[in-house]
């Protein structure tokens, strides 16, 4: 047989073996997967095939990220099925028009799409490229028979629905995993409320312990998720649908190059990830519950969960883990046993009771009375050997005969006591443990020399302080780390390399004895301004803020009249350094500035309408934009101005000293709102685009103000690249340098009502929204070349300030702007 008869043949044979070989998104009914085959989608985004999660042996069909790294896994079929051996198993499309599942030895599917399809019609699945694995007619691809966006696991794809149909009471649910390594079905999902039209978590299906809150139409939200208002306005739309169909909720990306998934993660989280292909990471942009802790029962049985600490579960004493091997897979569901069983009986050698204090109580407490003393609830307690343990307050006596459940350990002292009821043996152990150790300390330290005894002194406190060090190292990889402050002292060389400062304090780069670089602030300006308990609280709540885009607090400390903030270290330093000095810095490119400040406008807009407090920055600058090893754009300093409280009106003094930012607002004495901070953005995008201050005085004592100049000459017809910064030579899109203009124009107009919020800025740099050109603010063309303006100075007497500001709200006060463009949008 002639060769070239020969290599058609062979290729079709294994075409048909193997529809990956030829990089096909589906399977005919006369083909199937097996072993290490695949199909891809379209656009190579997603795969399926058979998926072995970390080192178990077992295998399911899965869709997976094909493009990003870790395999990142989007669906599964059989769950709860694994397989053991791929290569006797087949995904095939049966006789009776189902997706099917099979091995050699089963004489049943492994699973089954369970179609009743009755038609004659050859049927074909196929990979989408958003990720749905559809089952269809191969003559027709309007509407699938089966789709896996209709049946989701732990994940909900853009589109995707998680709701309920009325027709065929079934339900979309998310359901996590059991643990990292396991994705079976786990003890949390999401569900649509059949009672309401809201949205709810449960674990075990029993224990509510989220809510959306009701669905408000008139603003499109959930009640109880505000976020949905930022979140519609950036990167996604959320849609909630409810007709004589179905009901459910959706959403779906502005921009199709965005990579997003909606996880119901192990740890009992709603969780958005977004690809972020600069660092090659996921990045979390919101969850629910807000804390991990709210999650019920997260740490399981006898032990309890500490937000404030890594890991977060943490056995009771006198308890240890049911599995070790669970619990380094972060599942903490099989919770903790004890060590020694009870005796059911007090006195010496009986049960005892350890104390464990700021404790938020377990579920399901039995009420004894409300005329018993502590000490009658203990013998109470002690009579029943189903007891576990008793609390005693003003309220009475509570004890109970149930494993303890849902515990968290608070970090003040506002929970109540708890008393755990333990063998005497794992009550005693404690002391006489302690005391083993000091009879052993003191014999060692009379049997040694004054030397050695010095020597070792000094051994001890540097190891316990690079102990407590690492520790608090550690903690900040997820949560706030509490520093001592001789311990900041020897990271930053008793804050000798200073990075920079600012109206609320210094900050001094400093190295953790694990290598880990950090800049740490000290707020000079909030000594004795707030107490311990009130000063942690604050920190907390900025702490838990997080965003690519926001500078992300690792720790604090607060000794004495000393209080500190630890970020992360930012290598690239700040936006001024590149933009203003023009010796040894690296030239930013158009794109890379472009990116700044979008980045910006992102971490500000999350700050104005994600937070459940709006949160107002009250200091945009450059300075405070601060750039990561990859020049990715990171807020810093939000929230400090809701931290100094009563003394930010000494930090405004500060803030007045930084020229050129101040929304006109801050000038009259009206209030403030999030839009000074807009105004402040704006500000910053015309340095952004020249590359230079907005305001310069030249040796002829004449101020030369870029925003007027820029401005007249675009609205004079000239070449929009002339107001470029020069070290650029002309290398911008027109088109976006265009836009950011007109865009920092409508930022810095006089009415804040006029100006657009966060939201609509980032709309406006990734091109969703367009607009007309506003014109020129007054007070922009009034104070172009006046050097006393107080738009640009603070130190002025209060007579000074007084005339000015006259001065201003009466040339401001006939201000029309043509707007009409921009107020229907």
């Amino acid at each position: 047989m002639n060769v070239k008869n020969i290599l058609p043949v062979l290729c079709s044979v294994l075409c048909f073996q193997i529809p990956s070989c030829f990089g096909a998104d589906s399977v005919a009914a006369n083909e199937y997967l097996t072993g290490d085959q695949t199909i891809v989608s379209a656009t190579g985004l997603f795969e399926l095939g058979f998926y072995k999660p970390g080192n178990t042996s077992n295998y399911y069909i899965a869709i997976w990220y094909k493009k990003i790294p870790g395999n990142a896994v989007i669906w599964i079929a059989n769950r709860d099925k694994p397989v053991s051996d791929k290569y006797v198993s087949k995904l095939r499309i049966s006789s009776d028009g189902n997706l099917v599942l099979v091995t050699n030895v089963s004489k049943t599917p492994i699973w089954s799409t369970n179609l009743n399809y009755n038609r004659s019609e050859p049927v074909e699945v196929v990979l989408l490229n958003d990720g749905n694995l559809v089952l269809r007619e191969k003559s027709s691809s309007s509407s699938p028979l089966w789709q896996s966006f209709e049946h989701p696991t732990d994940t909900l794809m853009p589109d995707g629905k998680l709701g309920f149909s009325k027709v065929t009471n079934s339900t979309q649910i998310l359901t996590s995993w059991k643990n990292l390594q396991d994705p079976g079905t786990g003890l949390f999902n999401i569900e649509r409320d059949l009672n309401a039209s809201q949205f709810i978590m449960l674990w075990n299906k029993t224990e509510q312990y989220w809510s959306s809150g009701l669905w408000v139409p008139d603003q499109q939200i959930f009640s109880l998720i505000p976020e949905l208002r930022f979140l519609k306005t950036q990167l996604y739309s959320f849609s909630y649908v409810d007709n004589e169909n179905e009901s459910y909720i959706t959403y779906s990306v502005h921009n199709p190059s965005i990579v997003t998934r909606l996880v119901m993660d192990v740890s009992g989280q709603l969780k958005q990830l977004t690809w972020l292909e600069s660092s090659k990471q996921w990045v979390l942009f919101w969850s629910q519950p807000g804390q991990q802790c709210e999650v019920y029962s997260y740490c399981g049985t006898f032990a309890t969960c500490n937000q404030s600490s890594l890991p977060y579960c943490h056995c009771l004493q006198g308890f240890v883990p049911n599995s070790v091997m669970e619990w380094n897979l972060n599942d903490y569901s099989g919770g903790c046993t004890r060590k020694n069983k009870l005796i059911c009986e007090g006195g010496k050698n009986g049960d005892k009771f350890s104390v464990s204090p700021s404790k938020v109580l377990p579920e399901h407490p039995h009420f004894v009375s409300t005329s018993t003393t502590v000490g009658e609830c203990e013998s109470a307690c002690l009579r029943n050997c189903s007891c576990t343990a008793y609390a005693f307050d003003d309220n009475g006596c509570f004890v109970w005969f149930v494993d303890l459940l849902n515990m968290r350990q608070l970090a003040d002292d506002s929970g109540k006591t708890l008393h755990i009821r333990l063998a005497a043996s794992d009550v005693d152990v404690q002391t006489s443990s302690g005391n083993v150790k000091l009879v052993i300390g003191v014999t060692v330290g009379l049997g040694m020399g004054l030397v050695v005894a010095v020597f070792g002194l000094v051994f001890v406190i540097y190891y316990r302080q690079k102990r407590r060090f690492l520790k608090a190292a550690k903690n900040m990889q997820h949560s706030l780390a509490r520093f001592a402050y001789r311990d900041l002292q020897s990271a930053t060389k008793n804050f000798s390399q200073k990075l920079g400062g600012g109206g609320f304090g210094s900050v001094f780069k400093g190295i953790l004895p694990d290598s880990t670089v950090i800049a740490a602030k000290k707020l000079e300006r909030m000594k004795h301004a707030q107490g311990e308990k009130q000063f942690r609280a604050e920190v907390s709540t900025i702490g838990m803020i997080q965003h690519v885009n926001l500078v992300r607090l690792r720790g604090f400390c607060s000794e004495g009249s000393e209080r500190l903030l630890v970020y992360e270290y930012m290598p690239n330093g700040s936006l001024n350094t590149h933009l203003f000095k023009r010796e040894n810095t690296q030239i930013l490119s158009w794109i890379v500035r472009h990116q700044i400040a979008t980045g910006t406008a992102r971490g500000l807009a999350y700050l104005h309408e994600k937070c459940r407090d709006c949160i107002i920055h009250c200091d945009i600058k450059p300075e405070n934009i601060l750039l990561d090893a990859e020049f990715c754009p990171k807020v810093a300093d939000f929230g400090l101005a809701k931290l100094v409280g009563r003394e930010f009106s000494r930090v405004l003094t500060t803030i007045r000293g930084t020229r050129g930012y101040l929304a006109p607002e801050w000038i009259s004495g009206d209030a403030i709102t999030a839009k000074a901070d807009v105004y402040s953005y704006g500000m910053m995008l015309f340095e952004i685009v020249s590359g230079r201050r907005n305001i310069h005085i030249t040796n002829e004592a004449r101020l030369d103000f870029f925003p007027t100049w820029a401005l007249t000459k675009i609205t004079e017809g000239e070449d929009v690249l002339s107001i470029l910064d020069p070290r650029l030579e002309g290398e911008a899109e027109k088109e976006e340098v265009m836009r950011i203009c007109k865009l920092a124009c409508w930022c810095i107009q006089d009415e804040e009502s006029q100006r657009p919020s966060m939201g609509q800025v980032v709309q406006v740099l990734e091109g969703l929204l367009d607009f007309d050109m506003p014109t020129i603010p007054r007070s922009i063309q009034m104070f172009g070349g006046n050097t006393d303006s107080p738009m640009f100075f603070s130190e002025f007497s209060s007579t000074q300030y007084a005339t000015q500001t006259t001065s201003y709200a009466s040339a401001t006060q006939n201000t029309t702007t043509n707007m009409n463009a921009i107020s229907q949008l």
